[in-house]
This record gives structure tokens, C-alpha cells and sequence, in this order.
């Protein structure tokens, strides 16, 4: 089965949950919770960027620099402009930087041999965590 799939199981799975939860068995009525579209924004400013990860933002300066995949847009004042295709960059580098404890030079040789699975463990990583915090709130919520 390919990640993708997983992934998209485990999605299923956890909406069929959140559905469960939200069905009430004495009256048998359905009350899915109503919830609003977050409209995303296409542009961060570099202080929105290093807030995100709790970091500086000379540090995202400073990976701009080192890696080359790391491009963001300047406007006519030279402010950084990221999209969301360079935040998810910088979170690569910074599950390889300050999460797995790489240096810069052995992060770099990463990225240029294995990006793709990298990226697929990230993604990995992050639907287990979204998976776990929504399993503490279902035992939150039963207790």
C-alpha cells in the first residue's frame, strides 16, 4: 500500500471518529459540528515564518543562504515573502537540523539525495501526531 493511501485511510478513520464522537446514542441525532473554511494566506512575513518554528529570524536568513532549495519572494522593499511550498521547505530543514541533529553540511547532502523520502516521513510523522493529539482529546472527553 502506498503512503498516500495510508494516509488517506488514516484520514477516513479519523473522520469516522470525530463522527462517532459527535453522535449523540440517547436521541439519535446527528450534531456534526459546524466549521468554518480558515482562509490561508498566500504570503509570511519572515517574523511569521520564525514564530511558526520558535526560532529566529536571522536563522531563517541564515538557511536561506546555506540552502539553495530555501528561495523566497522580495518585494519592492526586499521583505522576504514565503509561500507555503517555502515554509514546508524550511520544515525540512528543520526536522533535519534541530530535530534528527544533522549539520548543515550532512542536511544539505541529504536533501540532494533522498528529498522525496524525507518528505514522505515528515509527512508521516506529522499525520501520527495529529493522530495522537486527537486521540488525547477523545480520552479527554470520555473521562
Amino acid at each position: 500500500m502506498k503512503y498516500h493511501q495510508r494516509l488517506c485511510l488514516e484520514n477516513k478513520r479519523i473522520a469516522t471518529l470525530h463522527q462517532s464522537l459527535n453522535t449523540t446514542r440517547n436521541n439519535r441525532q446527528f450534531c456534526m459540528a459546524y466549521r468554518e473554511k480558515e482562509i490561508e494566506k498566500l504570503y509570511y512575513s519572515i517574523g511569521e515564518v520564525a514564530e511558526q518554528f520558535s526560532v529566529a529570524p536571522s536563522l531563517i536568513r541564515f538557511w536561506e543562504t546555506e540552502f539553495d532549495i530555501l528561495q523566497p519572494k522580495k518585494n519592492r522593499k526586499g521583505n522576504r515573502q514565503f509561500t507555503r511550498e517555502d515554509i514546508d521547505q524550511i520544515r525540512l530543514i528543520y526536522h533535519l537540523v534541530k530535530e534528527k541533529g544533522f549539520t548543515l553540511s550532512g542536511a544539505k547532502e541529504m536533501l540532494k539525495n533522498d528529498s522525496i523520502a524525507i518528505k514522505d516521513k515528515m509527512e508521516l510523522i506529522d499525520s501520527l501526531k495529529s493522530i495522537r493529539k486527537f486521540l488525547i482529546e477523545v480520552r479527554d472527553k470520555l473521562q
